[in-house]
């Protein structure tokens, strides 16, 4: 009897240690997925964000005075003036001016030297 005792012990040992194997395993395959999906995360999501932001930065701090552009609201004039922070810009045909934030600018109409540089290097 002794002996049945003593060989359940074992088996049971035996059978228990390939489970703490296993848990070790998936612990870590569950964890190099999660560092897996947070990596394409930044590829297809945060890093393209990124390039568009800076492209954004980019075109707001080259706007000259004449330049035709275009506000986030859809309103569409011409810069008469430019500060540090704004722009003033003039649209309609009775020539009605606005100030606008320099962040609420979305896209310019005018197309510079520069600009056309990138787009033959493109």
């Amino acid at each position: 009897m002794n002996i049945d005792i003593l060989n359940l012990i074992t088996r049971a040992e035996a059978a228990a240690q390939p489970a703490e194997v296993d848990m070790t395993g998936s612990l870590v395959s569950s964890v190099v997925m999660m560092v897996l999906v947070i990596v394409l995360m930044y590829f297809l999501m945060i890093r393209p964000q990124k390039k568009k932001d800076k492209e954004a930065k980019e075109m707001r701090e080259n706007l000259q005075i004449g330049d035709e552009v275009t506000t986030i609201g859809g309103i569409t004039g011409i810069i008469v003036r430019k500060g540090e922070d704004t722009v003033v810009i003039e649209t309609g045909g009775d020539r009605s001016k606005i100030r606008v934030k320099l962040w609420a600018i979305s896209e310019n109409a005018t197309v510079h030297d520069i600009q056309e540089e990138a787009v033959k290097k493109k």
